[in-house]
C-alpha cells in the first residue's frame, strides 16, 4: 500500500452537499463581491457587513451533511493508520463537512488540516485566542479575555494560509498526492502537485472536470466527487486486504 497520501480538497468536494462553490461564474461569492466581504480592508471598512455574511455562512452549515466524498476520505484516514501510513487531507475549505465525517469514522483529527481557517471558529484579535464562533461574531466578547475584537477566523485574500510547514513537510514525504474539487488556479495550492512530484510522488487529479493544472498531474479521473472519490478510495483499501 502507499504508505503516506495527501489528499487537498476544494469547494468541489462540498458541492455536492449543497454548498456553494467558491465563486459564480458571475464572480459574485453568494452574491458579494469577494473585496467586500474576503479581505482585511472590507473588514475594517464594514465589519458589520464581513461578520453578518459570515455568520450566514456558518448557519448554512446547520443544514447540510457530509456526503459520500467526505465519508470515503474519512475511511481512508483510519486505514492508513491501522496500517501504518498516514492520509492526510489538507483542505481549502472553510466547511465542517470533513470534520464531521472524521469524527464519525474514528479518524485522528491530527490527520486534517485547514489551511484557510474555518467558519467554526472565531478569532480573537486581542488575545490571539480561536474560540467556538457560536452564532455570530459580531459584537461578541472573546470568552478568553473579554475583549470585543472577534473576526471570522477565516484567511483573507493577502493573508498567509495556515500550517503551511506541515503541509509542505507532508508532501515531501509524500507517495501519492491527490487533488479533489479544486480549480488549479489558486496558489500556493495550486502548486503542491509540482512540489510533490519534485519529492517522487505520484500525483492523481479527482475532479468534475479537468482543472487548469490537469496536465501537471500524471494520472487524472473527472467526474462528481461522490462518484470518484469513493471509487478510488475503495481501490486502495482493496491493497490492503
Amino acid at each position: 500500500m502507499t504508505q503516506n497520501i495527501v489528499v487537498l480538497t476544494g469547494a468541489g468536494i462540498s458541492a455536492e452537499s449543497g454548498l456553494a462553490t467558491f465563486r459564480d461564474s458571475d464572480g459574485l461569492w453568494e452574491n458579494h463581491h469577494v473585496e467586500d466581504v474576503a479581505t482585511p480592508e472590507a473588514f475594517r471598512r464594514d465589519p458589520e457587513l464581513v461578520h453578518r455574511f459570515y455568520d450566514a455562512r456558518r448557519a448554512s452549515l446547520d443544514g447540510v451533511v457530509p456526503n459520500a466524498a467526505h465519508h470515503a476520505l474519512a475511511r481512508l484516514q483510519v486505514a492508513a493508520r491501522e496500517h501504518g501510513g498516514r492520509a492526510l487531507v489538507v483542505t481549502q475549505n472553510v466547511d465542517d463537512l470533513h470534520d464531521r465525517a472524521a469524527a464519525e469514522a474514528g479518524a485522528d483529527p491530527r490527520d486534517l488540516l485547514h489551511m484557510h481557517g474555518t467558519l467554526r471558529q472565531a478569532w480573537c484579535l486581542s488575545c490571539g485566542g480561536h474560540p467556538d464562533a457560536g452564532r455570530t461574531t459580531l459584537n461578541a466578547p472573546c470568552p478568553g479575555c473579554g475583549a470585543v475584537a472577534l473576526r471570522p477566523d477565516v484567511v483573507w485574500f493577502g493573508e498567509i494560509p495556515r500550517h503551511m510547514d506541515a503541509i509542505e513537510e507532508a508532501l515531501w514525504a509524500a507517495d501519492l498526492f491527490v487533488s479533489v474539487g479544486t480549480s488549479g488556479a489558486v496558489y500556493p495550492a495550486a502548486g503542491f502537485v509540482q512540489l510533490a512530484s519534485a519529492a517522487g510522488a505520484d500525483t492523481l487529479e479527482l475532479n468534475l472536470v479537468p482543472s487548469d493544472g490537469s496536465a501537471l498531474f500524471a494520472r487524472s479521473k473527472h467526474g462528481p466527487a461522490t462518484d470518484v472519490v469513493p471509487a478510488w478510495v475503495e481501490e486502495t483499501l482493496a491493497t490492503l486486504s
